[in-house]
């Protein structure tokens, strides 16, 4: 059986959760169980091949056998590849293969490898898995920190938090504290929703201070535009898309310096704030000249940090803050 053998053969380490309700337009999973074929298919792949050298290659499940492949010359993001050097392929899986089609070349896609061809069929290289972990996944709280969730308590939330079965915070759920200055990290999980696109694909976002949006989104094989994720919302884009598939483990940690008021309550200084996605800094130091979307307004009194609820199952862990005095 197909099924049994992407199972055995997929090294994936995700811890389990009981499948979220579907919103009402798009099949929704958050385990892999659930997720399907098509999702053993999807994934990151590497290596070298005559046509662009160093070579990354984002294979994107669209649901129904449809896939969409998107190859980097220089490697993946954050690896040398960026997509101002990218082509688009474009496939339907066959049972266990999938041949994507790009221009004048073609991707044949399996579970460990990925291998490019000329017209004539001839092998220009071959691309293997690459299974990235970000290099601060698990990252411990400095001393002073506050742990606003490890597992085991939600006190640091509000009565809207829950601990979904796996033992990990949904989405919908603010601070209790407010906030000003400080360092935080955070690591998030997106549901695999292979039919939905855009805004319905795994949305949620930080919104520190309720003001200022981070977003969160599977983006995983996109531009990476401001409303995407790594993206500050309608404000500015990433500098390079880091999203990783939807079931991995991903992290954000974030600088962020509150904005300065006077005594009369006028602005003297834009927030500021660095957004390291999967250990690259996607957002550099960048002032916030106004509050973001549905950002509360800017005010000189510090607010919470909100875990964004767009009605899908985004689940975080290993939440800590560390302010900055």
């Amino acid at each position: 059986m197909i099924r049994s053998a992407l199972l055995a053969i997929a090294v994936f380490s995700f811890a389990a959760s009981s499948q979220a309700a579907a919103p009402a337009k798009f099949p929704t999973y958050t385990t892999l169980a659930e997720a399907g074929d098509d999702y053993f298919f999807q994934g990151e792949f590497s290596g070298n091949t005559v046509t662009y050298g160093s070579t990354g290659l984002q294979v994107v499940a669209q649901g129904d056998g449809q896939f969409q492949g998107i190859l980097y010359a220089g490697g993946l993001p954050g690896e040398g590849g960026h997509w101002s050097r990218h082509a688009t392929f474009a496939g339907k899986r066959d049972a266990s293969t999938l041949k994507l089609v790009g221009d004048g070349v073609t991707l044949d896609v399996q579970l460990g490898l990925a291998v490019l061809r000329d017209p004539a069929g001839r092998q220009l290289g071959v691309l293997r898995r690459a299974m990235r972990t970000s290099p601060t996944m698990g990252l411990q709280p400095p001393p002073g920190a506050i742990v606003l969730f490890d597992g085991t308590s939600t006190a640091e939330f509000d009565e809207k938090a829950q601990i979904s079965p796996s033992g990990n915070l949904m989405h919908g759920t603010m601070t209790k504290r407010p906030v000003g200055d400080f360092r935080l990290h955070l690591e998030f999980r997106l549901p695999y929703m292979p039919t939905a696109t855009g805004q319905a694909r795994g949305n949620s976002g930080v919104y520190i201070q309720r003001r200022y949006e981070v977003q969160v989104l599977d983006s995983f094989g996109l531009e990476g535009v401001h409303n995407e994720c790594g993206g500050l919302y309608k404000t500015k884009a990433p500098d390079i898309n880091m999203c990783l598939p939807p079931l991995v483990w991903q992290t954000y940690d974030i600088d962020f310096r509150a904005a300065r008021f006077n005594a009369t309550g006028q602005k003297t200084a834009d927030a500021v704030i660095t957004v390291v996605h999967n250990g690259v800094t996607v957002q550099n130091n960048v002032a916030i000249p106004n509050k973001t979307g549905g950002g509360q307004p800017e005010g000189p009194e510090p607010l919470p940090i909100l875990l964004q609820d767009h009605n899908n199952p985004v689940e975080y862990r290993n939440v800590w803050l560390a302010p900055r005095s």
